[in-house]
């Protein structure tokens, strides 16, 4: 009696595939890794480099980062939902101790650490909340919980290790906080991928995507601005603004009429 033949497809493993059940982080993973790199590559670079230079490389970034922050920002189709969001996610952010519950762990891995300066938390707040505020982020995890593919991580992980570089090269302390803010980007970006499935709506309406675009350009502005040392946004805690993500989304649904009705009236 002959046996029945079985499809050679049947019978082979298809790696990537394999992989990807194993690995349902692999994006969060990779842009931890990169940023781990970078940042290990900006130390080194850093030792080199007078602080004048220093300087510079940090104001270098602050001007990139308020160029981005300001195309992010008129992504927003009513300016009045971007400042509500900030101005009422600011308020509740402050409230509940957003600030200090980073500042906590910033604190405990500088001591961890060996008890660096003022600067690692500075490093640490500033690069958690740049790598973790903006599109890329939120559709990367969401493609990565949903679909497996790292793409949108994968480039904003090349990003990211090319900006830690020139991050972590501003002074050793500064440069610490920034390599442990890849933990800080791990938990974050694991978290919006396992929330993959209730976030997904979000990303399937081209408005509320755009105010959640516009609310991180708002906090990327106040970061780029402390980069440049502009007082008083310098010495604002710009964390406390990171409610102001789940709040301008959730104008945008609630009330999808508030940027038509603006729009029509300044035309």
């Amino acid at each position: 009696m002959s046996r029945p033949v079985v499809p050679i497809e049947k019978c082979v493993v298809n790696p990537p595939q394999q992989i990807r059940k194993v690995l349902p982080f692999r994006g969060a993973l990779l842009n931890t890794l990169t940023v781990v790199i970078g940042s290990v590559i900006g130390l080194a670079i850093g030792k080199l480099l007078s602080p004048s230079l220093q300087n510079i490389a940090l104001s270098g970034i602050g001007l990139v980062t308020v160029g981005i922050a300001v195309k992010m920002l008129f992504s927003t189709k009513n300016i009045l939902i971007i400042a509500a969001s900030v101005a009422f996610g600011g308020v509740i952010g402050k409230l509940i101790g957003i600030d200090l519950m980073l500042a906590g762990a910033a604190d405990g891995a500088r001591h961890l650490l060996g008890g660096l300066d003022s600067g690692f938390n500075e490093g640490f707040l500033t690069a958690g909340v740049l790598y973790c505020v903006g599109p890329m982020t939120l559709m990367g995890c969401i493609q990565d919980g949903l679909e497996r593919k790292i793409e949108l991580l994968g480039l904003k992980s090349i990003l990211d290790g090319i900006s830690s570089i020139f991050l972590a090269a501003v002074s050793p302390a500064f440069g610490a906080g920034v390599l442990a803010s890849a933990a800080l980007v791990l938990v974050v970006q694991s978290s919006l991928t396992a929330l993959a499935r209730p976030l997904e709506p979000v990303t399937k309406n081209p408005r509320v995507l755009d105010e959640a675009t516009a609310a991180g350009g708002a906090m990327m502005l106040a970061i780029g601005l402390g980069l440049l040392k502009v007082s008083p946004v310098k010495d604002l805690p710009k964390e406390v603004y990171l409610p102001a993500l789940v709040f301008a989304p959730a104008l945008a649904m609630w009330f999808p009429k508030i940027g038509s009705d603006a729009n029509s009236e300044t035309a």
